[in-house]
């Protein structure tokens, strides 16, 4: 095989891939877009009031947590400051509601994702909200008992919700999609690069200690790092060609699913909530410790869990998303 050929052949099948997240992506963005302008979200969210309470934030921030749970962050923090005054709200106010944010947000889209590698969706949903909300429980409980985070809210950055039309919507959809494609395509020819000049061993090697730490090892490892860094939309998108071919062992895909829903994006969501007045090692390190911490406890009572419960509960075999328990183990996390 030429290098021509080569090249075509894999720029194909990174188009294949493209093409399978924006079939995923679309309807989903397209129908939650629909729900919000048709008050869906806005009705429903007082019964989420009671879980704002858990923390001492207003209950009117529950409007924009539901908002983040299904549209994403970029949805939510307009609502922030137009729900709550900035003079109302402490830096723990913040930190705390965009921990929960940082933790799940935009679930149809990004779950869908997950979905296709083989991870359950009921799983990694409960997961990935439950960590959000035992993380921010640690934040409060941090902050009520020393006084850290208590000082009045300064944003670098104070948006205000407005009222875009469908067409901006659209417009700023297309560009998404665009820019996706880009990145994508540019994010696996330097992974194949780095694979054919030997250095994305070297790289592994550098973060294996970390990610052994949280349970991760293997081919799982590299698609871990992209989700930790760019977000579940490059992690876990080319995650699932390699789940569906049957290279990785079905309980480090689950692995590392888990920990891309605990740290992903952590650069760029994480300077996001930091302009809005979060404390940034809260949001950043913290949040970081926490998901190697959290990720390896998830897997050590995972590798407790017979493998069928695991496939019944857990895990569809070779990125199938059809229900019920089905295929054969392919080993256990380290």
């Amino acid at each position: 095989m030429t290098i021509l050929d080569h090249i075509t052949r894999k720029t194909l099948s990174y188009l294949q891939l493209y093409w399978m997240l924006v079939r995923l992506i679309l309807p989903i963005a397209l129908i939650t877009e629909a729900l919000s302008r048709m008050g869906v979200i806005k009705a429903i969210a007082p019964a989420f009031g009671p879980v704002m309470a858990l923390y001492d934030l207003p209950p009117e921030l529950g409007l924009a947590w539901l908002t983040g749970l299904l549209i994403g962050i970029w949805g939510a923090i307009p609502l922030i400051f137009a729900l709550v005054p900035v003079s109302e709200l402490t830096v723990a106010d913040v930190t705390i509601l965009s921990s929960l944010l940082l933790f799940a947000h935009a679930l149809p889209i990004e779950q869908g994702i997950l979905r296709q590698t083989g991870a359950r969706l009921m799983a990694t949903v409960l997961i990935r909200v439950g960590g959000g909300m035992i993380y921010a429980m640690i934040l409060h409980q941090l902050s009520s008992a020393t006084g850290w985070m208590q000082a009045p809210v300064s944003a670098v950055w104070t948006p205000m919700a407005g009222t875009e039309g469908w067409t901006s919507f659209l417009i700023g959809l297309a560009e998404t999609m665009g820019w996706m494609l880009i990145v994508l395509l540019a994010l696996c020819w330097a992974i194949e690069i780095l694979r054919l000049t030997g250095v994305m061993d070297l790289l592994n090697r550098l973060v294996d200690p970390v990610l052994r730490l949280a349970g991760i090892s293997g081919e799982a490892r590299q698609f871990a790092v992209i989700g930790a860094l760019l977000g579940i939309s490059y992690g876990g998108g080319m995650m699932i060609r390699e789940a569906q071919s049957g290279l990785i062992p079905p309980r480090q895909i689950f692995a590392a699913c888990v920990f891309m829903g605990f740290s992903h994006a952590i650069i760029e969501d994480t300077a996001i909530v930091m302009a809005i007045g979060a404390d940034g090692l809260a949001v950043g390190l913290g949040r970081m410790i926490f998901a190697i911490a959290a990720t390896a406890l998830v897997v050590r009572v995972l590798n407790r869990v017979p493998d069928r419960l695991f496939y019944q509960w857990f895990f569809v075999p070779g990125g199938r998303v059809t229900d019920g328990p089905s295929g054969q183990p392919q080993g256990d996390v380290a």
